[in-house]
């Protein structure tokens, strides 16, 4: 569904204009204070400038990436024409991609669930429409879209470990897609909120943040939320990661002693 079908190879690729983006990647199978995530600087050339050069029909309402292996993603065309640093990317980190992060290039969409927009070994990118085509995840049940949930995730201190009393940091790192974070708070005992203090900003990666806990003696409950870019507090409701991800405050114990 373009008016202007085109090939390259990978050497045309390399040779084409490229930017360089700091963005977040989290898989939709990740509960709520789990690890499947990642931040990484990835180079290549902004999709909406080939599929401008491609020329989308009305209609074409999906964008799906498909691998050399027959592996298909999909997420609504719009979303790569929308001002985001979606990338057909051929560098991470200041390398070519690794074997296992798709080379020789691979699709990255800011705010995208992996299921719905990563497609790694990248062979072909078409436009459909929504109803007429399930990738491979959509055809399993998952969630059509793939917009990533705002969370907010404790990396310290660790649950179950055991602490000294006095200053402990509670640390960690949050995210919404798209739009940033612009608030962080911790609760201890159900007590009251306190705001974090937060790291740079940048709407498509993750934010570091830390709050300072005078810790006494005894088993404590932490929790952490986040607020959006755009003001909207995390959810509190609890929901497993199928079909369209996890929700959710993260929340752990800890002893001092």
């Amino acid at each position: 569904m373009v008016d202007h079908p085109f090939k390259l190879s990978y050497e045309q690729l390399l040779a084409m204009p490229m930017e360089e983006h700091d963005i977040t990647l989290v898989c939709v199978s990740n509960e709520v204070g789990d690890r499947l995530s990642g931040n990484a600087r990835w180079r290549g050339v902004r999709l909406d400038e080939l599929l401008r050069r491609a020329g989308p029909q009305p209609g074409a309402t999906q964008l799906v990436g498909v691998s050399v292996d027959g592996f298909t993603t999909g997420f609504p065309t719009a979303m790569a024409l929308d001002g985001r640093n979606a990338l057909v990317a051929v560098a991470m980190n200041g390398a070519p991609l690794p074997d296992d992060h798709g080379f020789p290039a691979r699709l990255v969409v800011p705010g995208l669930y992996g299921y719905a927009s990563a497609c790694k070994w990248l062979q072909q990118i078409r436009l459909d429409r929504l109803d007429a085509f399930d990738p491979y995840w959509m055809e399993r049940g998952w969630a059509r879209g793939g917009q990533m949930k705002t969370m907010a995730r404790i990396d310290t201190p660790v649950a179950g470990r055991r602490l000294s009393a006095g200053k402990v940091p509670v640390a960690g790192v949050a995210w919404s897609h798209h739009v940033g974070i612009s608030k962080v708070e911790v609760q201890v005992d159900g007590g009251a909120w306190m705001p974090a203090r937060l790291g740079t900003n940048d709407p498509d990666t993750w934010r570091q943040w830390v709050v300072d806990w005078d810790a006494p003696a005894g088993t404590h409950t932490i929790r952490a939320r986040a607020t959006d870019g755009r003001g909207q507090l995390q959810t509190a409701t609890m929901a497993d990661s199928f079909p369209s991800g996890a929700t959710g405050w993260h929340t752990i114990q800890v002893l001092v002693t």
